[in-house]
């Protein structure tokens, strides 16, 4: 029998100051290899009333978004 691997964790709880900017602890920066000055992408969406965001690297987000909608593409021009 495989264990199942949880999809995401709480690795820490932040703070928003008062110009509503947030610090990521450098151990999560390190873990996710975040460098200073790199552009992020914040994802947002509602989910039974909260709203929930995400943070991806700009630059994988293309990728991203050709992997998640490619398929949709073409299963909508086989029609």
């Amino acid at each position: 029998m495989s264990a199942i691997k949880p999809c995401c964790c709480v690795d820490a709880i932040v703070s928003v100051d008062e110009r509503g900017q947030l610090v990521l602890p450098k151990d999560i920066r390190s873990k996710c290899e975040i460098k200073p000055g790199e552009k992020m992408a914040l994802i947002s969406w509602k989910e039974k009333g909260n709203c929930c965001i995400t943070l991806v690297k700009a630059d994988n987000l293309t990728s991203m978004v050709k992997e998640l909608l490619g398929p949709m593409a073409k299963h909508m021009m086989k029609k």
